[in-house]
């Protein structure tokens, strides 16, 4: 990806655009190979081992058990795994002490029910656990065994210990790349960092507050990104954990991981920065000089980031520019300062601090490198 400076490409507001098109589904699709080969095998696995070995004649519950540890068990499969068989084991007690005494039928479904969810919430279970403590419970009473079958409430209990087990298993034998997924996350929110910081720079040296608004929206509006890679960044943690295959990439996922706080303190310093910048354009105050220069070294050492966060050769050269930004943002303060000048500077000097600590700098090497007196 080549750089462009903000100078030359005109901002426009930004129109919404068709999201999700076929051409999309398809690539998602295509990426989704991994994710459809865990899924019928462990389903398979599941209800192969249910029926055959342990001789269950509607093991159905196995390869459903199977689907959700694979789905649904994102960044916390092993507990995943504990709160279903939790949630099976309170249906089916509930659900066979009541149809020992009143039978099946419509309104048998909606007694149990109310009771499994009171019960659950009594000994604390909740969530995924309650989920399967009611489905379990409904499962019991509307599908009928077929004659001289075993205890349903024992089989159903032993299909969700099997089918957590296969699709536990076929995560660990079949990861996804927990590098990739995270690298893939990392990189959208320093794109959409990188735009807002090039838009703040822009307002700054246009004096356009309404693009500052619009920076600040789009700020606000990333918020989401960072929740989906904390959300990664646990995933792929438990991925590094626990199966053997991505043993080796734990190192260099920690690298990762350890940057998401630092990049959701800097999204929020950029918030701070773009309301900022709008006030001060909104009241007509001047800026201090070069801070727009400054933004843009920001914004320019994000892209960096971005377009190889695997290139650690690329990292000096985005660590100069952080530093000559929060060199500029301080030493551009004059005598007459603004509250909103002043505020402006040191949240960009927080940004170039916040920036360094996720590439991995140190608190003594940062103080070295921000200490301008």
């Amino acid at each position: 990806m080549s750089l462009s400076s903000p100078d030359s490409t005109p901002w426009r507001r930004r129109i919404p655009q068709p999201q999700d098109s076929f051409g999309d589904r398809v690539r998602a699709l295509r990426r989704r190979w991994r994710l459809m080969l865990r899924l019928s095998v462990a389903s398979a696995a599941a209800y192969g081992i249910a029926t055959y070995a342990l001789d269950h004649q509607q093991a159905f519950f196995a390869p459903v058990a199977a689907v959700i540890t694979i789905i649904a068990g994102a960044g916390q499969r092993g507990r995943t795994l504990f709160e279903l068989v939790l949630g099976v084991a309170v249906g089916v007690l509930v659900g066979e002490l009541l149809i020992m005494t009143i039978g099946r039928g419509a309104w048998q479904i909606a007694l149990v029910v109310s009771l499994t969810v009171a019960v659950g919430t009594l000994v604390g279970i909740k969530g995924l656990a309650l989920t399967q403590a009611a489905n379990s419970a409904v499962l019991l009473v509307a599908v009928l065994p077929p004659p001289g079958a075993s205890d349903p409430a024992v089989t159903r209990f032993l299909d969700a210990m099997v089918g957590g087990v296969c699709g536990l298993a076929m995560v660990l034998l079949l990861p996804r790349n927990p590098v990739r997924d995270i690298d893939v996350q990392v990189q959208k929110l320093l794109g959409r960092l990188a735009e807002v910081l090039g838009r703040v720079a822009q307002a700054l040296r246009t004096g356009d507050a309404a693009l500052a608004d619009v920076a600040l929206g789009e700020a606000r509006t990333s918020q989401g990104l960072i929740d989906t890679v904390s959300s990664t960044a646990r995933n792929v943690e438990e991925i590094a954990r626990m199966s053997p295959v991505r043993w080796r990439q734990r190192a260099e996922l920690q690298r990762y991981v350890g940057s998401v706080v630092d990049l959701d303190n800097a999204l929020r310093d950029t918030r701070v920065l773009a309301r900022r910048v709008a006030a001060m354009l909104r009241h007509h105050e001047e800026p201090p000089p070069d801070m727009h220069r400054a933004i843009d070294l920001l914004s320019r050492a994000v892209r960096i980031y971005a377009d190889d966060l695997s290139e650690h050769d690329t990292f000096n050269e985005a660590r100069a520019e952080l530093v000559e930004a929060a060199r500029i943002a301080v030493t551009s303060l004059q005598d007459q300062v603004t509250i909103n000048g002043a505020a402006i500077a040191a949240q960009v000097r927080s940004l170039a601090a916040d920036l360094l600590y996720a590439s991995g700098v140190s608190r003594e090497e940062l103080d070295e490198l921000l200490d301008f007196g």
